[in-house]
């Protein structure tokens, strides 16, 4: 299959970004270069509520912080929060995607999204991007747990 490359295409990613660390970074990057030369990356950042549901923890920093620090990396076209409630269809209705990027964390939502997809018989891609290994602090729980242990070895 030839694309045509004037084509412009959506990617759409989503996430806590909490904690900004290496793998996130690599993450955006990737997303964005699996929509090509003229892709436009739009990444969902997700509200206090539904990360407080989905992770059983409060932030470390509020959405408006983490979207501002979002939008300001490089890869990222646009950034939004999501909805409250939680709403696939909302932003699929809204940023009309070609791909859905997820993080190889996020498999159970892919799951969720794929099953809506069927349902509304969206043609969206969806891909799942892998963990990136740089440095070895590629989560917020892993930079949660090394700031951890730093505070208690300083005791």
């Amino acid at each position: 299959m030839r694309v045509n490359v004037a084509q412009k295409r959506t990617v759409l990613a989503s996430g806590a970004f909490d904690i900004l660390h290496p793998g996130h970074i690599r993450f955006l990057e990737e997303a964005k270069r699996l929509g090509g030369k003229n892709s436009s990356l739009i990444v969902v950042v997700a509200r206090d509520r539904t990360v407080k549901e989905n992770k059983g923890r409060a932030t470390i920093f509020s959405e408006k912080a983490r979207l501002a620090m979002v939008r300001a990396l490089k890869p990222v076209d646009k950034a939004v929060l999501g909805y409250t409630p939680f709403s696939f269809e909302k932003v699929i209705k809204k940023y009309r995607p070609d791909i859905v990027v997820f993080g190889y964390d996020q498999k159970w939502l892919m799951k969720r999204f794929k099953e809506l997809c069927r349902r509304k018989k969206w043609n969206i891609k969806v891909k799942v991007l892998k963990k990136y290994n740089l440095g070895g602090l590629n989560s917020s729980s892993d930079v949660i747990k090394k700031i951890w242990a730093l505070k208690t070895r300083a005791r």
